[in-house]
């Protein structure tokens, strides 16, 4: 597994990228109808990545206590599920039932979605505020697979309690760390 970290090239401020992507079973989303009142959090997700099987279930824990306070919460994966079929749409599928996903899991078969929000790994996590421009870019938590830090969620949850309640945030933010997100031949952005 190759770890990689956020770019931090969607900058703070910035309004969210727009899409319209399908999920596992062809029924396509937007962002606008799938935004939160208060708050979305987008997420660059997959289901084979140790660093995502690491933070799953704190996180979906996490996206369940924050949804009724008016975050909407979105996965979008983009890996070449050819290469790795492990994420393929069949595969999100079994990943949504055996997990008990109550938040969208939609798939970025072009992987045009992960280039305009500059997603580099797998989990890659962007806050946005009501307005839909980002107000955190950043890690759930400290803790790796092997680093023996438990899983909280601090970061990330400090950073939606304040987007929730317009506050700006106001600690340090690290960046987020996985597994590189897997480009299709010929797909490698620029921005690497």
């Amino acid at each position: 597994m190759a770890l990689r970290e956020s770019t931090f090239e969607l900058r703070l401020g910035n309004p969210a990228p727009d899409f319209q992507l399908p999920d596992p079973e062809g029924k396509l989303h937007s962002l606008q109808n799938l935004k939160g009142e208060k708050a979305t959090l987008i997420a660059f997700w997959c289901n084979h990545c140790p660093y995502v099987k690491h933070i799953r279930e704190p996180f979906l824990r996490l996206c369940r206590e924050f949804t009724p306070l008016g975050l909407g919460v979105i996965l979008i994966n983009s890996n070449d599920s050819e290469k790795y079929p492990d994420d393929s749409p069949r595969k999100m599928q079994e990943e949504i039932r055996t997990y008990g996903y109550d938040i969208p899991y939609l798939v970025d078969e072009t992987q045009d979605i992960a280039k305009a929000y500059f997603a580099a790994c797998t989990p890659d996590f962007f806050l946005f505020d009501q307005h839909l421009d980002l107000s955190y870019a950043g890690q759930m938590d400290q803790s790796r697979p092997g680093n023996e830090i438990p899983v909280t969620g601090k970061d990330l949850r400090q950073a939606i309690t304040a987007t929730l309640n317009q506050n700006p945030i106001e600690f340090r933010i690290y960046p987020s760390a996985g597994c590189n997100i897997k480009w299709k031949p010929g797909q490698n952005p620029d921005y690497f």
